[in-house]
């Protein structure tokens, strides 16, 4: 039985040093049942060695495919035989990007049974966006629990998206890459996650247009084929690692951060008075940051709420709103997309800060506040639990953080990291002495 760990962080000691970004996550996760599509060997570098990366490799290895961690960030794939349709169950109800083996299982086999997927409590997550492409593209799918999908050939069809889904989007393009005929894919989310998907696809043989538009074309091939590809910057780790150098006064300059994704983040910091610098691929994130929120024209309160791409991705207002919390100022967070999102956030305010939890989808904070540490708080999901991460190493006193696996899901080695970078931070065993 494995035994639960935590994090022990005590704060007050600025971060300071230079950090690869790691991989992106929402990149890595479509990828690999991609990779089903062929059956030919794929290498996938600078993949993020964390726990929701391992269990899709898991749910692969579960349908018949070969997967081999060639070191801490190359992943080889050989799915030559898929041995059956049916994926585990138990690894499928453990995260949210489980319901990508969809498009990839239907395109290769045209079945798969699988469970409702899991992921983070942060509100209802539809799935209607993915069933109606796939039906569309001529699946049928029953669902008593589980999903069971069959299709006796796909056909290409105009699909309008109720919703710019980012994994109801990547489904549909992996389902329409063996469909017979056009597919026209409207109201696509055109995340850089979605971007590196239809260029990897398109490097294997893919016939894909559109790429980085709401508007995706996907002209049906008879096979694909084997190949290379290196998963670019993790922007929510990138924006994690600002907001830690930041809210304890350091200086960090993160290599490989693909800047090109940064803009519309750079602007939202902006507005808390966070600031950093592009060196070609790199960003410089300078110490000891003003951190005024800057109010709206008439003086009025700003608004941050997160947008479909390229607006501001939700996945950093859980980061966001602790930055805010450090300034001097008062703004509202506005958070429509999942109304459980927020509720984290009484965990920051026993730590002293200044949150009004207006409704389940908005927050006021007003700062600047001196968290507090000596106390034990616990991770609800991945982005939260990275904000109070740097709550502790900004507050004063040592934070006991538990549900720590939440973390893991979503971030490598994070005491390692940390640690190199000045960071006091620990993992250990919960009951286990500490020093």
């Amino acid at each position: 039985m494995t035994i639960p760990e935590q994090f022990l962080i005590e704060g007050g000691f600025p971060l300071q040093g230079q950090i690869k970004a790691s991989g992106n996550k929402n990149s890595a996760l479509p990828l690999l049942p991609a990779c089903l599509l062929t059956d030919q060997p794929v290498i996938l570098r600078n993949m993020p060695d964390i726990g929701d990366v391992r269990i899709m490799g898991q749910l692969l290895q579960s349908v018949g495919a070969e997967v081999e961690w060639l070191d801490s960030s190359t992943v080889r794939v050989h799915a030559k035989e898929i041995k059956t349709h049916k994926a585990d169950p138990d690894l499928a109800k453990k995260i949210r990007p489980s319901t990508l083996l969809a498009g990839a299982m239907l395109g290769r086999m045209g079945q798969l049974d699988i469970a409702a997927p899991g992921g983070d409590v942060i509100g209802r997550r539809r799935l209607d966006s993915h069933l109606i492409a796939l039906e569309k593209l001529g699946a049928h799918i029953e669902f008593d629990g589980s999903f069971k999908m069959n299709a006796d050939g796909l056909h290409g069809a105009t699909i309008l998206l109720d919703e710019a889904s980012v994994t109801a989007t990547e489904n549909a393009v992996l389902a329409a890459c063996y469909a017979k005929g056009t597919t026209v894919l409207r109201n696509a989310a055109s995340e850089p996650h979605v971007q590196q998907l239809c260029l990897f696809l398109n490097q294997l043989g893919a016939k894909i247009d559109g790429i980085g538009t709401n508007q995706i074309t996907i002209e049906g091939v008879e096979k694909l084929d084997g190949g290379e590809f290196r998963v670019g910057a993790d922007y929510i780790e990138v924006g994690s690692l600002i907001g830690a150098a930041v809210v304890t006064g350091g200086e960090l300059l993160i290599t490989d951060a693909d800047p090109q994704y940064l803009d519309m983040i750079a602007l939202v910091f902006g507005k808390l008075g966070v600031t950093w610098e592009v060196r070609g691929n790199d960003i410089f994130v300078p110490r000891d940051q003003r951190l005024n929120i800057q109010r709206d024209f008439g003086g009025n309160i700003p608004e941050i709420k997160p947008q479909i791409w390229p607006g501001f991705p939700t996945d950093l207002m859980s980061i966001a709103i602790l930055v805010a919390t450090q300034c001097a100022g008062a703004v509202l967070f506005h958070e429509w997309m999942f109304e459980g999102r927020l509720f984290f956030t009484d965990r920051l305010v026993n730590m002293g800060a200044r949150i009004i939890l207006c409704d389940p989808h908005r927050v006021l904070v007003q700062g600047p506040t001196a968290l507090r540490g000596d106390q034990t708080i616990s991770s609800p999901d991945i982005r939260a639990g990275m904000a109070m991460v740097l709550a502790a190493l900004c507050a004063r006193g040592t934070t006991v953080i538990r549900n720590i696996v939440q973390i893991d899901r979503g971030y490598s080695q994070l005491e390692e990291k940390l640690g190199a970078l000045g960071a006091h931070i620990q993992r250990v065993p919960i009951g286990a002495a500490v020093s």
